[in-house]
C-alpha cells in the first residue's frame, strides 16, 4: 500500500529530483510533489513524497527525519489527511465591528469614551 510522507524544513532550492534520489535510498518512490507558492511560483519549503509500501515509508522516516540536507534538518513524518476546507470565495473582507481598528478606536484603548 502506498504511503504519503510530509517532508518539511527543506531548503527553498531543494528540487524534486534531489528528493526523489534521496528517498530512493529508502525504497520505492512513487511520487514527489514539491509544494509551490501559488502567487510567486517559488517553493514553500515542504513536499509530499509517496512511498511504495509502508515498510519503505517507515525506513524513509527513520533514515531522513532530522537528517541535514542543504544545511537544514528535514522533518519527515506520515502525512495527515487533508482537512476539508469550506469552498467558495469570501475571506479577507473588512469587518467594521472587530475592535481591532486603528489606535484610538479599540475597546481597550485608554482614550476610548466607551
Amino acid at each position: 500500500m502506498e504511503v504519503k510522507l510530509y517532508v518539511g524544513n527543506m531548503a527553498y532550492d531543494t528540487s524534486e529530483e534531489q528528493l526523489r534520489t534521496l528517498f530512493a535510498e529508502a525504497g520505492s518512490v512513487v511520487a514527489v510533489d514539491v509544494i509551490m507558492d501559488r502567487d510567486t511560483h517559488s517553493p514553500k519549503g515542504f513536499a509530499f513524497i509517496t512511498m511504495g509500501t509502508q515498510a519503505d515509508a517507515a525506513k524513509a522516516i527513520s533514515m531522513f527525519d532530522g537528517k541535514e540536507v542543504s544545511g537544514r534538518p528535514l522533518k519527515v513524518n506520515a502525512a495527515k489527511p487533508r482537512e476539508d476546507r469550506p469552498s467558495g470565495g469570501g475571506g479577507g473582507g473588512r469587518s467594521f465591528n472587530n475592535n481591532n481598528g486603528p489606535k484610538g478606536r479599540g475597546r481597550n484603548d485608554s482614550n476610548s469614551r466607551y
